[in-house]
């Protein structure tokens, strides 16, 4: 993989959207002992935190849930799929307890509820060609994580996609096997989507915060962050 690009067809549906992206090369995502406890910390304070998105009664009227079901009512999907934030917000809601996993999981579910936005990451050396944000021209190849058969897209569908079929669809509902995140991943890719303005204000605190548990728990330093426009679609791997 060389680069990110988010294609026409995806500015078309959302044109002051802006789509956010890191590089990481060379973390060790293997579980150990050694911070398992201070990950546990993080968790829970940034579960704590993001009961500020979640103050209305009624789950759906809370903005940030509010704002991604209004952005996927624009494409064709699945029914029941939902903006990856909205599943993390509800289960923080519902008194879940979240349990380290690996490092970086930890680390972007942690910025995910602080900053109430989604948080994708993918396995760079399992990307087919470059990896792109668009439009689905319907049967790309899919299957979900935990998942023993294909599921393909649908027509219109916003997903991302390389040269083999769909990384992730319906934006950032679910991952492909294929492409996800492991224990064994060393280089990665990090996309975070924001479709408006308090969004992308947040996305980019999101980012910055990022960046420094990333070189706190795996001593690398990620690239800058590339942010996406409909001017500017293209984010290059440094």
């Amino acid at each position: 993989m060389k680069r990110v690009v988010v294609d026409e067809s995806f500015w078309e549906v959302f044109p002051d959207a802006e789509i956010a992206i890191m590089y990481v090369d060379g973390i060790d995502n293997h579980d150990t002992d050694e911070n398992k406890a201070e990950r546990a910390e993080l968790l829970k304070q940034a579960t704590a935190e993001s009961a500020k998105f979640t103050k209305e009664e009624t789950f759906r009227d809370n903005p940030v849930v509010a704002q991604w079901r209004e952005a996927y009512a624009k494409f064709p999907k699945r029914k029941g799929a939902r903006a990856s934030i909205e599943a993390l917000l509800k289960r923080a809601s519902q008194g879940h307890v979240f349990e380290p996993i690996e490092p970086l999981v930890d680390v972007y579910n942690s910025i995910s509820l602080r900053y109430g936005v989604p948080v994708g990451i993918e396995d760079r050396d399992k990307i087919a060609g470059d990896m792109h944000l668009g439009k689905a021209k319907g049967g790309e190849s899919f299957q979900p994580v935990g998942a023993d058969k294909d599921d393909p897209a649908r027509e219109g569908e916003i997903l991302y996609y390389d040269d083999e079929g769909a990384v992730c669809r319906s934006l950032n509902w679910r991952d492909a096997q294929r492409t996800m995140l492991t224990s064994d991943s060393k280089n990665v890719v990090i996309v975070m989507e924001a479709v408006n303005e308090d969004q992308i204000l947040r996305t980019h605190e999101a980012m910055d915060e990022l960046q420094k548990l990333i070189e706190h728990y795996f001593g690398q330093k990620p690239s800058a962050p590339h942010y996406l426009t409909k001017e500017n679609p293209i984010a290059d791997v440094d």
